[in-house]
């Protein structure tokens, strides 16, 4: 596949490309997760295959007014800081696969920017406390944010799915291993 670059419009578009490129982003967490899995060996690599696996989130104080409402919802998005990933790598692994993939085109934790996505069942709502299940994270990951899960607004259907096809099922049966520690 021949990768070509836009064309560059105006000068001034050019430097505020590379003033973006330069610019560090700064998240702060806004809880942390908590589950069974104590190191990333052994834990599911998706929530489907952590099916039945409880957590608990602690929200910190300055953001559980935000929570109001959210027990309206099933499912909920997790986006979350992969705190034990050092370093990436543009071509990893997978878990699924023995062919060296592009990160972009995988899961992987160890990539440019080590953030994570897993949809959980949200059972219930205590206060600054959600108590999900089909957990997939390790203990002691900072979520970043949370979003309500909407099958009208978030499923697709879709035509494709690269290198994943006809390995789908492999992911319920599936755990992490070392393979992405440096």
């Amino acid at each position: 596949m021949k990768v070509t670059m836009p064309k560059k419009h105006n000068k001034s578009e050019n430097s505020y490309n590379k003033e973006i490129e330069k610019k560090e982003i700064i998240y702060k967490p806004i809880g942390i997760v908590h589950s069974p899995f104590k190191k990333t060996d052994g834990v599911p690599i998706q929530p489907l295959a952590g099916k039945g696996t409880e957590g608990k989130i602690i929200i910190f104080s300055e953001y559980a007014e935000g929570l109001a409402d959210l027990d309206g919802f099933s499912h909920i998005f997790l986006i979350y800081y992969f705190h034990l990933s050092r370093g990436y790598t543009l071509k990893v692994k997978p878990f699924l696969d023995n062919n060296i993939r592009g990160v972009f085109a995988t899961r992987a934790p160890r990539r440019p920017n080590p953030i994570g996505i897993s949809v959980v069942r949200l059972t219930r709502v205590e206060e600054n406390i959600l108590h999900v299940m089909d957990v997939d994270i390790v203990d002691g990951t900072p979520l970043l944010d949370i979003k309500p899960y909407a099958p009208q607004f978030d499923a697709r259907d879709t035509e494709r799915t690269g290198w994943l096809a006809g390995r789908e099922r492999e992911a319920f049966r599936k755990i992490s291993d070392d393979r992405f520690k440096e």
